[in-house]
């Protein structure tokens, strides 16, 4: 009785088996292991600013989650060369990572991970179901935000990105939110188009 379905869960066999047994197109809207849609999202971004994204150093400061999981995979299919900074128990999935071969390389330090990136983007230190882990998390992250000395290392015309809602104060600084190298509104309104022309292609 439907022409697409688009699932949002947490654990991500569900919507394999669901897109297993359909008979119609199933998009991921998030899952714990990845938010493919997002960096739809956040590539359109870029290129609406930047141009070509294939061939820059990509900048993904935090946990090693699902949008950490997709910024891999973003990085194997668009050609892009992506750092992670991730605190050593907040580190993404190896196989997810080793698949990736030298397109990605993970680092202890993130002013290292961010130095002459093109783009920078985070994703909040606890994310939904996370939020009894908040206290133990922030202790982990507090290294581990992006801010003005960090974005200073940067190219000088990198982009900020986060696919939001944000905590300013944790994850990213009030002043990098506010800054003109934040494209977060634009990203954000690109949900909605990457989604639009995702849906078209699927269907057409």
């Amino acid at each position: 009785m439907a022409d697409c379905v688009i699932i949002r869960t947490y654990e991500h066999d569900k919507i394999e088996r669901f897109a297993f047994e359909s008979r119609v197109p199933v998009i991921n809207a998030l899952t714990d292991l990845y938010h493919p849609c997002q960096l739809l999202a956040d590539v359109q971004t870029f290129v609406e600013h930047r141009g070509e994204v294939r061939g820059a150093t990509v900048t993904y400061i935090g946990d090693g989650n699902n949008m950490c999981h997709s910024y891999i995979n973003a990085a194997r299919q668009f050609g892009f060369n992506l750092r992670l900074g991730c605190p050593g128990d907040y580190q993404p999935d190896s196989e997810i990572l080793a698949a990736a071969g030298d397109r990605v390389q993970l680092f202890d330090d993130p002013m290292e991970a961010a130095k002459g990136a093109h783009w920078i983007a985070t994703d909040v230190w606890a994310s939904m179901g996370q939020e009894e882990e908040q206290a133990k998390r922030r202790e982990a992250f507090q290294d581990f935000q992006v801010n003005e000395e960090m974005l200073a290392v940067a190219d000088p015309e990198a982009l900020f990105m986060h696919c939001l809602p944000a905590h300013r104060g944790e994850e990213v600084s009030a002043g990098v939110m506010d800054s003109t190298q934040s494209v977060v509104w634009d990203e954000a309104e690109n949900r909605l188009h990457a989604q639009k022309a995702l849906l078209e292609f699927l269907l057409t």
